[in-house]
């Protein structure tokens, strides 16, 4: 779907990391087909505010708790390989944000600092006690990683999977001035999406392929991808989809930015891309400073705790929780078994902290 243009990843890279760099050893890409049923209908709609009602989807059983936030305009179902994984150690939740998935649309603009303001809301009213386990894909790097700045007692750790940075676009539009000035228009394209009537969305008309088509489409099942193509015709997912994009890269940032504190020595891991190859007319010198930018960023995420580590997932694309979950899911379970570790230490379970 168009909005994986801007989604991060296609415009950055990966090199060696200066603070703490681990290889993860893949195996071949995955290709399991995902048909669970679960994701053809909401799990739990959790009413937050007068009459916001999110969808949220828990398995598993224990402390801490994993919850996973999405990349933009995505939903719980790209979680559906590493969520049952995760959920045979501790308990995991995924959530559809605002408008997108199975939950109601939201009037508040799609900002990170609205969209944690939501989550903390929503686990809240879902007695989702903390502590924390946060994980989040591309996007949802940003969200989970402004709730820990909001809310760091709550939090015990994180994984960042090719998150995406609140500097991404700034830093690379320095580099490569022309991809800024493409910016807005795209902006203006989506507009169009979301102007065009749902009977224009044909199969196979440009339209179609350009605003609805549903991402990942070959990984789902034939029933899961005509709910997300008929979902996505919908004028509040379009609008929160877009909402999220025209924001990502202004507001989220910002918000980010006026936030940044360190985050102690709790246990983090960003799993980031090796590193990308040129890609249209670019050239290798633009590719080589696009791929030492992303690491760059990706490690001063990691640079939070005084305990992150950044480490290089093999034969992925971005989506590296529906490539390789294993290597996914291995991770998560690495920082909950610290995280319950430091707890037995203290000589209790984990809990809230600060």
């Amino acid at each position: 779907m168009a909005r994986f243009l801007t989604d991060g990843f296609a415009l950055l890279s990966s090199l060696f990391l200066l603070l703490v760099s681990m290889t993860v050893l893949a195996s071949e890409r995955n290709t399991q087909v995902i048909g669970d049923t679960v994701y053809l209908k909401p799990q739990r709609l959790v009413t937050i505010g007068n009459s916001l009602r999110l969808n949220v989807y828990c398995t598993g059983r224990g402390s801490p708790t994993v919850i996973f936030d999405s990349g933009l305009g995505g939903s719980m179902m790209d979680w559906a390989l590493v969520q049952p994984l995760v959920a045979a150690e501790t308990r995991a939740c995924s959530y559809d944000r605002a408008g997108l998935g199975f939950s109601d649309p939201s009037p508040k603009p799609r900002t990170s600092a609205n969209i944690v303001e939501d989550l903390h809301h929503l686990l809240e009213a879902a007695h989702i006690r903390p502590p924390y386990v946060l994980v989040g894909h591309s996007f949802g790097g940003m969200n989970i990683k402004l709730y820990a700045e909001t809310y760091f007692p709550e939090v015990a750790g994180m994984v960042f999977v090719d998150p995406s940075h609140e500097d991404l676009a700034k830093r690379t539009w320095e580099l490569d001035p022309e991809a800024g000035k493409k910016y807005a228009p795209y902006i203006d394209f989506l507009h169009g999406c979301l102007r065009a009537k749902p009977a224009e969305f044909v199969v196979g008309s440009k339209l179609q392929q350009t605003c609805g088509t549903p991402p990942n489409g070959s990984r789902f099942s034939d029933a899961i991808n005509r709910l997300q193509l008929a979902r996505v015709m919908r004028p509040g997912y379009m609008g929160a989809w877009i909402s999220e994009q025209e924001n990502v890269w202004s507001a989220s940032a910002d918000q980010l930015r006026a936030a940044h504190r360190s985050l102690g020595d709790i246990p983090i891991i960003v799993l980031t891309h090796e590193p990308l190859p040129r890609q249209g007319n670019e050239t290798q010198p633009m590719r080589d400073m696009q791929n030492r930018l992303r690491t760059e960023l990706h490690s001063e995420i990691a640079s939070m705790s005084t305990r992150g580590a950044l480490r290089t997932v093999k034969d992925s694309g971005h989506y590296f929780q529906l490539d390789q979950p294993q290597e996914v899911s291995a991770a998560i379970l690495e920082v909950v078994r610290a995280v319950s570790a430091a707890a037995a230490g203290r000589g209790h379970s984990p809990a809230r902290r600060g």
